[in-house]
């Protein structure tokens, strides 16, 4: 009974989380990084990068903006038009500018940001219980694969396979889990 409870716990908790991952949106900045209308104007007719860059320090000086360029530029997005906060990456799959981006994830389909990567961390944990408990089910049908103790069915390869996926599923994600972790610890994204 309790062998059950915990699979079916660690089975609903991994597709919730994967289920969060993918539709939480991963945050966008807020409208007050957006240019004025004015300034936006202003911006668009201008064509030398001084005047475009004084035009963005006089719309950034009362925001929270620490991170410049390289050159001292304020860091602006032309796609989406705002004046980009600290951490805030533009994504050419979304096409949005996404706070605290971390990755877009294909297995997710969906940026890790701000908003979601806590829902992406606890998918990458619970999929690593989830795999540890696969295989630790299937361990006692491997050994006795190996000792030859298992009837001969076809299902024995089954088993076989089932513990090499789980395997090598846990290895992966056991090593994507634990670079995120050690991120998380230095304050850190994979960008």
């Amino acid at each position: 009974v309790v062998y059950l409870v915990v699979f079916h716990l660690s089975f609903v908790m991994f597709v919730w989380s994967y289920w969060k991952t993918i539709f939480t949106s991963p945050a966008s900045p807020s409208n007050e990084f957006c240019l004025s209308k004015a300034d936006k104007e202003q911006y668009e007719k201008e064509e030398r990068p001084e005047s475009q860059q004084e035009i963005l320090r006089r719309a950034a000086k009362d925001l929270p903006i620490y991170t410049t360029t390289a050159s001292r530029a304020i860091r602006y997005c032309d796609r989406c038009q705002l004046i980009k906060p600290d951490r805030c990456h533009h994504c050419s799959a979304c096409d949005i500018c996404v706070l605290k981006m971390d990755h877009h994830c294909p297995w997710v389909n969906n940026c890790v940001g701000f908003s979601n990567y806590k829902f992406f961390l606890l998918f990458l944990m619970y999929s690593l219980l989830y795999c540890l408990f696969v295989a630790a089910t299937v361990l006692q049908y491997f050994i006795k694969f190996w000792t030859n103790e298992l009837p001969d069915t076809p299902a024995k390869f089954h088993v076989l396979f089932l513990f090499f996926v789980a395997a090598m599923f846990f290895i992966s994600i056991l090593s994507l889990f634990s670079y995120h972790c050690w991120l998380v610890g230095k304050n850190r994204s994979t960008i």
